[in-house]
């Protein structure tokens, strides 16, 4: 029997990452680093899509403030997704918005997010 070794590769798309199914699932863990916090890289392969805050956001257990904070994700470190829905009504620099993304670990606001107000996920990605 021929043992091959299988190599994961980052694939962009939630087709892409729907073929890898159960394998992304299993395949990304979340290795602690030096500060406590999962590496960036392997949350963002978990989930079929990829959401970047611009500035740090807290993450919550729901979709509003008045849910505990579970977390927070720096500006600029991407992270996975799965969908959005509406939630408590946030304004923030100009803007306001009452779509919340879930990631991986939580909730954020997607008035933190880089894109457009459903922090660059499909309209029809509603939880």
């Amino acid at each position: 029997m021929t043992v091959r070794p299988i190599t994961r590769v980052a694939l962009v798309g939630a087709g892409a990452l729907a073929l890898l199914g159960p394998l992304a699932a299993t395949t990304a863990s979340a290795a602690p680093t030096a500060s406590g916090d999962a590496r960036g890289a392997d949350r963002v392969l978990a989930a079929p899509y990829a959401v970047e805050p611009y500035e740090t956001v807290n993450v919550r257990s729901g979709p509003a403030r008045s849910y505990s904070k579970v977390g927070s994700v720096a500006a600029g470190q991407p992270r996975g997704a799965y969908c959005w829905t509406h939630g408590e009504t946030i304004s923030d620099h100009g803007y306001t918005n009452n779509v919340w993304v879930k990631l991986v670990e939580g909730y954020v606001s997607a008035v933190y997010l880089k894109g457009n107000e459903y922090g660059d996920l499909p309209a029809s990605a509603r939880c």
